[in-house]
């Protein structure tokens, strides 16, 4: 098998999932292309598939979106996402996304229990839960896994979690992929075909996991959520230290 077609077969299975959960892509893309490319390469090129599934999921559940929550949360969670981006340079990352890995384990398993599930926060805590959601993910790496489990505390309903979940992360690809290409554009040309693997896989994906998405209960829509971001915790703890994607 070629790395190419594993790329896809990855890309296929991240698309999916994202598609559920609203997170996924990242968390499975970049360990795998990290073994082919440079580890910053490897953030560049799973960002622009991101994207791509992303404004894909957003066309059928785009009326779904908490705009309430996009203009608070979102907006937070987009600026502190960059700025922690920008600070994982200068921070030690490999401790920072450990520790992070292992409270969004934790947020994970407390999902799944139901502890907590009665708190709804409000509009205050919709902006600080949103800054402190970017700046970490920022830091770690990771955006999509913190937004989750911060976006489940709100208890909104499933086509609303994934559509805001889903805006923010569009958000935030807008800002970095033009960076990105700027930046490691030169390192970004001879892995095309990674590139394009990558692509058609989040593609084929998004297309499954949305029709997937339609058939989970809404009752039952929490606890899968919860065990996606168990599972990016455990890829985040055995993936390469972070260069701040």
């Amino acid at each position: 098998m070629s790395f190419e077609l594993m790329v896809a077969g990855v890309a296929v299975l991240a698309g999916a999932t994202a598609a559920v959960a609203g997170a996924g892509i990242g968390s499975m893309l970049v360990p795998l292309l990290a073994l082919r490319v440079d580890f910053k390469v490897a953030v560049a090129l799973a960002a622009i598939p991101h994207l791509v599934g992303g404004a894909l999921r957003l066309i059928p559940l785009r009326r779904a979106i908490d705009w309430r929550l996009l203009r608070t949360f979102g907006l937070a969670c987009a600026a502190t996402a960059l700025l922690g981006a920008l600070l994982s340079d200068i921070v030690g990352s490999r401790w920072v996304t450990r520790i992070f890995a292992v409270l969004l384990a934790l947020a994970g398993v407390l999902g799944l229990t139901g502890v907590g599930g009665k708190w709804r926060p409000g509009k205050v805590e919709a902006w600080i839960g949103g800054a402190l959601s970017g700046l970490m993910g920022g830091l770690a790496g990771e955006q999509g896994g913190i937004r989750a489990v911060a976006l489940l505390c709100f208890g909104l309903p499933r086509d609303a979690f994934v559509a805001t979940s889903t805006a923010v992360g569009v958000m935030i690809d807008l800002a970095r992929v033009p960076v990105y290409v700027a930046i490691r554009g030169h390192a970004l040309e001879p892995a095309m075909p990674l590139l394009l693997s990558a692509t058609g896989g989040v593609v084929a994906g998004t297309a499954l996991g949305i029709a997937v998405l339609r058939k989970i209960p809404e009752k039952a829509f929490g606890r899968v959520v919860s065990v996606v971001v168990i599972v990016i915790a455990i890829l985040l703890l055995v993936r390469p230290p972070s260069g701040g994607s």
